[in-house]
């Protein structure tokens, strides 16, 4: 496959191998299916993971090259404060297709803690991965 001025592939993917990382955004949101769960907003953890063009970023030294982590992050806030799903799972996979949509990543995978959820157990999560083309098919 051939590259384009952009650095990405005739496919549209970035270099194999180049990502962001953000780890241990802390939100409090609506989160749970029990009752007091409904009425007390508890912590999540979320860690993402996505592509980027970091070789493209780094011979301009420009942001808008990149994908500009600190706007994501404040996006990941204002939407999981604003949640309120049952689920961690639900809340998860809406999350990952928001990022998907509004910042145009081919993909993402998002770990998404509830510390404290079981006695016994520092945290419960899931780990989730969703791509670009899959978007049509879950909303």
């Amino acid at each position: 496959m051939s590259k384009d001025d952009s650095g990405k592939d005739d496919s549209g993917k970035h270099a194999p191998g180049d990502r962001i990382f953000l780890r241990g955004l802390e939100c409090q949101c609506i989160i749970g299916f029990i009752d007091w769960e409904r009425r007390v907003p508890q912590t999540v953890v979320i860690d993402l993971e996505f592509p980027a063009d970091c070789a493209r970023a780094a011979a301009s030294d420009a942001v808008a090259d990149t994908v500009d982590y600190k706007q994501v992050a404040k996006r990941v806030l204002a939407y999981v404060a604003a949640s309120q799903f049952q689920l961690i799972e639900t809340l998860a996979h809406r999350l990952a297709l928001l990022l998907l949509a509004e910042f145009s990543l081919a993909w993402v995978r998002l770990n998404l803690n509830k510390p404290g959820a079981i006695r016994h157990s520092r945290d419960v999560g899931v780990v989730i991965e969703r791509h670009r083309a899959e978007r049509a098919g879950g909303g």
